[in-house]
């Protein structure tokens, strides 16, 4: 019995070692070795499988998606280190203060602002647990509340786009949407990108953004003592200090984003823009009374680059380039120069700031993390496999009766339920290529299943006793705010992110219009 069920004593061991707290890295490595050399002993597995493991590696470490990792982790950490993202929740807090439940809702504007130009979920929820959080609680709010609108504002980062959870998730969508083809006959294989899953994600990540909102109002109408108005006498920023403050992340938004989702770059040249752009930003947030023309020529540097690139072909080595094409390539090296005096000007500001060594220590730690679980769950998946868990699951899934709708219901649950115990990296690469080529083979579209799985993994931040941003919030919230006062205050939003998937279930194009339109 036990030969013939050990792929599902593995996972339920995976659920059960969760528990003691060991980092989840070695604890999915450690597991996938233990039951290979069980399996091999009890005759169930071939050890042959593993020299697999090496080509694996390598794989994922050359990945071009996943290069853009550690570059939108750097852009994330520059940003959060320079403070920028206090001066947001500041300049919106003062903003909607006055209204009822408006600190909350500025929380949530800030939330989605710094999801859309950090994408790191540890950062967000610490930054606005240690600044909004007693400015809220000082102003009335019940602690529940407070903390629940925290935390899930943070957790934004995961599906509005740019993310590190999307930009896995497309490479693990790709990957079983080529496995589904191939399983159907087809050679004349079609990918998606992850321009296609970022376009996809933004509406049902504003849906988001909406219920929340929505939900913060009704709820201050209805109880306004959990969520009253901050006094009249509080001063409203000028429009000059709201443009100033706002302007700035908004443009970072739009270069990344556009640059992906207009076909100009790939995530990881993006990625690159995103992290060069925050840093000329911090150079001037770092230094406000110094002269700030370097940066400013830098970043006049980029738009002049982007131009060019546009109107003349500045590809070195060719032999037929003309006069006009010899010039501007010229005139980019000029331009080049200016940038790398701006960069290095913005260098020497981030060490006399004493922020340079920290943030590229936390890109080094946080990007490390991502990729150590990664290549640990790809040991667990190879083993799995090779003990017949990919075709027990893939059996299960189709004896389901009820079809299609029953099918992604099952597995909608069962990632929901994982995300309990599980990060999102685990449920991606270990139970996602076992479940989602038998969806696709069923004639699911791959980018909207994509977008509603999203949704669903976000979850797992927010669900006890395992819910990252938990966690973090935990680390960074005041003394009266209990650990229960947090699992309390999320429950509701939990509840409107089923809401939200059930939303894009029923009405496929909040998900696939975006990128029918621009791929």
């Amino acid at each position: 019995m036990i030969t013939e069920n050990l792929d599902l004593l593995m996972l339920l061991g995976l659920c059960l070692v969760i528990l003691t707290g060991f980092p989840v890295t070695f604890l999915i490595a450690g597991l996938g070795v233990l039951f290979a050399y069980l399996g091999w002993m009890l005759g169930v597995f071939d050890l042959s499988l593993m020299r697999a493991l090496a080509q694996r590696i390598f794989g994922i470490m050359t990945n071009q998606v996943l290069i853009a990792i550690p570059l939108f982790v750097l852009m994330g950490t520059i940003l959060e280190r320079s403070r920028i993202a206090e001066e947001l929740l500041e300049q919106m807090g003062r903003l909607f203060g006055t209204l009822r439940g408006g600190l909350a809702v500025s929380v949530v504007v800030v939330g989605a602002l710094l999801a859309a130009s950090t994408g790191i979920v540890g950062a967000t929820v610490v930054t606005m647990g240690l600044i909004a959080l007693p400015a809220m609680l000082r102003n009335g709010y019940g602690k529940g509340f407070a903390a629940g609108s925290v935390v899930t504002a943070g957790t934004l980062g995961q599906i509005i786009p740019p993310s590190t959870m999307l930009i896995i998730l497309s490479d693990v969508m790709s990957t079983s949407y080529q496995q589904a083809q191939y399983a159907q006959g087809l050679f004349s294989i079609r990918t998606i990108s992850v321009g296609q899953v970022f376009a996809a994600a933004i509406l049902p990540g504003l849906l988001l953004v909406a219920l929340y909102i929505a939900y913060i109002l009704f709820t201050a109408w209805r109880r306004p003592d959990i969520a009253p108005p901050m006094p009249a006498t509080l001063d409203k920023p000028p429009l000059t200090t709201v443009l100033a403050t706002l302007v700035p992340p908004i443009i970072l938004i739009i270069a990344v984003l556009g640059s992906i989702l207009g076909g100009v770059a790939t995530p990881t040249e993006a990625a690159s823009v995103g992290a060069i752009g925050a840093l000329l930003l911090a150079g001037l947030r770092l230094a406000p009374g110094k002269s700030g023309w370097p940066v400013w020529l830098a970043i006049a540097a980029i738009v002049a680059m982007l131009l060019l690139t546009h109107f003349f072909d500045l590809r070195l080595g060719r032999t037929a380039s003309s006069e006009a094409e010899l010039i501007a390539i010229n005139v980019a090296f000029g331009l080049v120069a200016m940038l790398v005096v701006g960069i290095a000007v913005c260098l020497v500001r981030a060490q006399k700031a004493a922020i340079l060594v920290p943030v590229l220590t936390q890109t080094m730690t946080i990007s490390a993390m991502i990729f150590g679980t990664i290549i640990g769950a790809s040991i667990f998946s190879l083993v799995l496999r090779g003990l017949g868990g990919d075709a027990r699951i893939e059996s299960l899934i189709e004896a389901l009766p009820g079809g299609t709708g029953a099918a992604l219901l099952f597995v909608m649950a069962a990632v929901f339920v994982l995300g309990f115990f599980l990060d999102f990296v685990e449920i991606s690469i270990i139970i996602l290529p076992l479940t989602v080529p038998v969806l696709l083979l069923m004639g699911l579209d791959p980018v909207w299943l994509a977008v509603l799985i999203a949704i669903n993994l976000q979850t797992s931040f927010l669900t006890p006793p395992f819910g990252f941003s938990l966690f973090y919030l935990r680390g960074a919230a005041p003394p009266e705010i209990k650990t229960l006062d947090i699992y309390k205050g999320v429950i509701p939003f939990i509840g409107l992110q089923l809401i939200a998937i059930v939303v894009v279930w029923l009405v496929p194009a909040i998900a696939t219009t975006l990128p029918a339109l621009l791929f």
